[in-house]
């Protein structure tokens, strides 16, 4: 029993190292995740993220979501349990040729808000059984101007 009290003190000490390692991640996470997206006036720039996607905070039906900025898909596209989330209505179903092959979904209409003021009503949106991520396809980035350079997607909302 003697052992005890230094036992819990080794064990006191570790654990709390292993919060301190825990909550500087986080913190830098968080920075990352500040810095990734800015808006100032008529501009929205973002940058490439670790992941090598561009991330665009939004929302789906109110919804909070971090969208992938997808020049390559033509529609927004949606995970179905954020579709569910979002209480969104399926609709028809829909064949969808993605990266990893030809996939079958669904239809349904969304309200979709961007960070900087962008908003899509009644979207007409793809909801994916499997998908990872939601995606933000051309039918809302078609309507902005982009310019890409280096790691960095600048969008200038003056241009709509």
């Amino acid at each position: 029993m003697s052992d005890f009290p230094r036992t819990l003190k080794i064990v006191t000490v570790w654990a709390l190292l292993g919060l301190v390692v825990f909550l500087g991640f986080r913190a830098l996470e968080a920075r990352e995740q500040r810095t990734r997206f800015e808006w100032h006036g008529d501009t929205v720039t973002l940058r490439r993220a670790g992941d090598g996607h561009y991330h665009w905070p939004g929302r789906v039906n109110g919804v909070a979501v971090d969208f992938l900025v997808d020049t390559g898909a033509t529609r927004t596209a949606l995970p179905r349990s954020l579709a569910r989330q979002a209480g969104l209505q399926e609709s028809g179903r829909v064949m969808s040729s993605t990266a990893g092959g030809v996939v079958s979904g669904a239809q349904a209409r969304a309200d979709v808000s961007l960070e900087g003021g962008i908003e899509a009503r009644q979207l007409r949106v793809v909801v994916l059984p499997d998908l990872e991520h939601a995606l933000l396809g051309m039918d809302v980035l078609g309507r902005l101007s982009l310019q890409q350079r280096g790691d960095v997607l600048t969008v200038d909302l003056g241009a709509r």
